[in-house]
């Protein structure tokens, strides 16, 4: 198998997810084609050799349906000879985009791909393509269907994390965050969002509240106690795990990722292809996973997929330098770091998605390409991205500079 490269990688700011956000009257179509525009300008792309294009989204509807890796295609002027496909895979979409094509790219199908993922939450509310998993009984009576953050509520609860301990992790990723964009971390990959008369919509994340500490977060009231009391999720948790008697819900929209708007994309390819285009490799994908973990607990596949991932390459967690794992909740973070001891030094070390947002479909190539440039500001060898995923999944890809 033909190793896989990383050449670049870009990705918007994150704008509110809300019809006051600034990014809200950007077409999902729009949007991905931005971050389309921006990796084929920076790389002087030859679009008509792009031998794909491959796009999370987790709802794939209304100006975000119809193949929208295509249609970001077309509107951002490529070759029409640049094909295009959209999947899903919720949170970890992104991550699995870029996974996708380094499959493709490592059998030798293809030689440059452009992978990662959009999201448009402010114009296509969540979960409005529907599905079974929380429709259908047949389906979510074995899946344990709850909502997401009554599963990590169980999490907190299970692994005996309290409303200071998801509080304080919360006030740290803002903190991270906030410093990172004022030194500058993410200037190198993040491009401004302007409109069709060449004026800034946005160019920096959003969603960020920098002066948030505990006592602020302290006033909020926890989000999914009425869902899981009065919506009856709690007996679901507690029936797939008894160990359980009661749920302590610690999680509020403070200590939660954040709902917003943006896309990312990774350029890959292989060796000849990156020479063709006169590309220098930054770094190359080792390695990558997906797992099925527990449906009721959910969030806890990160756990699950690197253990996975370090049985099949026969690395130890002494190898990572870095780790990022997508915040969707705060006792998502806390349990892999408790359970392989990862220290927060090295965990998530510019900030998260509860500071700066979680476009669903689009974080996972965001944070791939987060800590490339931290390996490289820290002249540092080898990371770790993983993100937790709806209904009980996982997914992980350790990337290595080169």
């Amino acid at each position: 198998m033909s190793d896989v490269y990383i050449y670049d990688h870009v990705r918007t700011p994150r704008g509110r997810g809300k019809k006051d956000g600034s990014l809200h009257e950007v077409p999902s179509v729009r949007l991905a084609a931005k971050a389309l525009e921006a990796i084929r300008d920076r790389n002087g792309l030859d679009t008509a050799t792009v031998d794909d294009i491959i796009m999370g989204c987790v709802d794939p509807v209304m100006d975000a349906g119809a193949v929208i890796a295509k249609g970001a295609a077309f509107e951002a002027g490529y070759s029409t000879k640049a094909p295009g496909m959209q999947i899903s895979r919720f949170c970890a979409s992104g991550l699995d985009a870029v996974n996708f094509a380094a499959g493709k790219i490592a059998q030798g199908a293809d030689d440059i791909v452009i992978a990662g993922g959009v999201e448009s939450m402010s114009r296509v509310g969540l979960g409005m393509s529907g599905g079974a998993w929380f429709m259908d009984p047949s389906v979510n009576f074995p899946a344990y269907f709850m909502p997401q953050g009554v599963s990590a509520d169980l999490i907190a609860t299970k692994y005996g994390f309290s409303r200071d301990d998801v509080d304080a992790y919360a006030v740290e990723s803002q903190k991270r965050a906030a410093h990172a964009w004022q030194n500058g971390y993410f200037d190198k990959s993040v491009v401004p969002v302007k409109d069709q008369n060449g004026l800034t919509i946005l160019d920096r994340d959003e969603h960020m509240r920098p002066g948030t500490d505990m006592q602020a977060l302290a006033q909020l009231q926890p989000s999914f106690q009425m869902p899981g009391e009065m919506g009856g999720f709690e007996a679901v948790g507690i029936q797939a795990h008894p160990e359980i008697e009661k749920i302590n819900y610690v999680h509020h929209a403070g200590n939660s990722s954040g709902i917003v708007d943006g896309s990312g994309v990774v350029l890959l390819g292989s060796k000849s292809g990156g020479e063709s285009m006169g590309l220098k490799p930054r770094a190359r994908i080792r390695a990558f996973a997906n797992i099925g973990s527990d449906p009721a607990l959910m969030l806890t596949g990160p756990v699950d997929v690197t253990e996975k991932l370090l049985k099949k390459t026969g690395m130890t967690l002494a190898d990572i330098d870095l780790f990022e794992l997508n915040e969707a909740f705060a006792a998502v973070v806390l349990r892999f770091m408790q359970h392989f001891e990862v220290s927060h030094d090295v965990m998530n070390v510019n900030g998260g998605a509860i500071a700066m947002g979680h476009p669903l479909g689009a974080t996972g190539a965001m944070i791939l390409g987060t800590v490339l440039d931290e390996l490289e500001r820290r002249d540092l060898n080898t990371a770790l991205v993983t993100l937790c995923i709806g209904a009980g999944m996982g997914t992980a890809t350790v990337i290595e500079r080169v």
